[in-house]
């Protein structure tokens, strides 16, 4: 089971970026490789509190909270449901998409975003009449390890449309 986040391009402002760009150069002067599992999940607390935070803020053209193109996504989502993998909770947010999900035998996580990225870019950019990249490249993905963890995903998706002040365009939860 993976927790994914990925978000549109622009959602966070340039600045910002740059200050996380920095932030974790800085972090890698300080801190030489191989890096132990302490030091990488020092690495990544590092941003990710603060941009979950920008995240929420609805930073950027927030084109998700459309209803049509939040729909786009979740039909996305939804096309391989019990093929590819297995979806759990999600939301769709003005600016980003959380979701849970288990990839099946002989598909690759990789591969399940980048099909969904793809298809929702053509399709985004062809409702709203515009073109060009929507998705940011990367995405932020975490193996849930446990239990304790599921539940913890699962709560933070439950309670991030509350969280930023809104209920997202769409989402899907189950209950615990």
């Amino acid at each position: 089971m993976y927790f994914v986040t990925f978000r549109l391009g622009d959602s966070l402002p340039a600045a910002r970026a740059a200050e996380l760009r920095d932030e974790r150069q800085k972090w890698c002067i300080a801190h030489s490789e191989p890096y132990t599992p302490t030091e990488w999940e020092e690495y990544h607390k590092l941003s990710s509190v603060r941009v979950e935070q920008w995240l929420d803020e609805c930073s950027g053209s927030c084109l998700l909270a459309d209803p049509p193109c939040a729909e786009i996504v979740a039909g996305a989502m939804n096309s391989f449901d019990g093929h590819r993998y297995r979806l759990d909770q999600w939301v769709i947010m003005p600016n980003h998409v959380h979701v849970l999900l288990a990839v099946n035998e002989g598909f690759a996580l990789e591969g399940i975003l980048q099909g969904w990225k793809s298809f929702t870019a053509h399709a985004i950019n062809r409702h709203l009449n515009r073109h060009g990249q929507l998705w940011q490249r990367e995405s932020f993905d975490h193996i849930v390890r446990s239990p304790a963890h599921l539940e913890r995903f699962c709560r933070y998706i439950r309670e991030n449309p509350a969280k930023a002040g809104r209920f997202g365009p769409l989402c899907r939860l189950r209950s615990s």
